[in-house]
């Protein structure tokens, strides 16, 4: 099952198009995105039996981030060997995670206003909290999934760098610096869900390629370490690490520039297109 957030209303996208879930629902679900999570397996169990209506066409550039106020952001980073590895970083030992503020969130497509001149690109499969999860094993860790999209965590590197410590949130925070879609992707949809190519290309050239079988903590593992801290919640969204060929760390450094368009995919989830403006 796919589904996305269409003008701010939840749909299910089929081989014809959106359905409108509030509708094809009878009111039984609302339109509201963000809510299905709390009605997670509700919906999973409606959506098996629901009559398959004919979709209505749409347009890409109107779809929105398809869990758009998740009550709790998770980022990991140094989450891939390569990419811990280029960073200049042992691997470490537990998740290193900060959030990204959701007022960063927008859709996958459309264009984002550079906060400087360090703006760093970091294509990042995103997973999604379908059922509240406290001190889950890693072996049931995908239970509490409720799909995968595709996400960007940009950077802009001098802020997140600057002062004493680190400041990885307010660096990956500013308006725009968290695109996720096209849509959720339901975990029964992959042959492998701890298998998928990733990659992303600024200007038609390949930046990034990794596949998430070489996460060091993978989406299940993922899940039980931070359910044994706090309480993952319905909708919760999961920011799960970049692979290597993030820009900060070429010689010479590389950033986005005005004009410049990324493009980012994730394999069995699709694509997503943004141009990018001057500050």
């Amino acid at each position: 099952m796919r589904i996305a957030n269409l003008r701010g209303r939840l749909v299910l996208i089929t081989d014809t198009g959106a359905v409108d879930v509030e509708s094809a629902s009878e009111g039984q679900f609302s339109a509201d995105p963000q809510a299905i999570y709390d009605r997670w397996d509700e919906f999973v169990a409606w959506s098996a039996v629901a009559p398959a209506g004919a979709g209505e066409p749409f347009h890409t550039a109107d779809l929105a981030a398809p869990a758009p106020k998740p009550a709790q952001v998770f980022a990991i980073g140094l989450n891939y060997r390569d990419h811990a590895a280029e960073a200049g970083f042992a691997l470490p030992d537990a998740p290193t995670v900060f959030t990204k503020f959701v007022s960063s969130f927008t859709g996958p497509e459309g264009r984002i206003e550079l906060a400087g001149p360090t703006v760093d690109w970091e294509v990042e499969l995103v997973a999604v909290i379908g059922k509240t999860a406290r001190d889950v094993p890693a072996e049931r860790g995908w239970d509490h999934v409720a799909g995968l999209t595709v996400g960007q965590d940009l950077s802009e590197r001098t802020v997140q760098a600057a002062g004493p410590a680190p400041q990885f949130s307010l660096g990956k925070s500013f308006p725009g610096f968290g695109p996720t879609g096209p849509w959720l992707v339901t975990v029964d949809e992959f042959d492998n869900p701890d298998d998928l190519a990733l990659g992303c290309s600024v200007n038609g050239e390949s930046v990034q390629k990794g596949r998430t079988r070489d996460l060091v903590f993978s989406v299940p593992v993922l899940v039980a370490r931070l359910s044994a801290v706090l309480p993952l919640l319905p909708g919760d969204v999961i920011f799960t690490g970049t692979p290597a060929g993030v820009g900060a760390a070429r010689n010479p450094k590389r950033f986005l520039a005005a004009g410049d368009e990324l493009v980012t995919t994730i394999e069995g989830i699709g694509t997503m297109r943004h141009q990018f403006l001057p500050a």
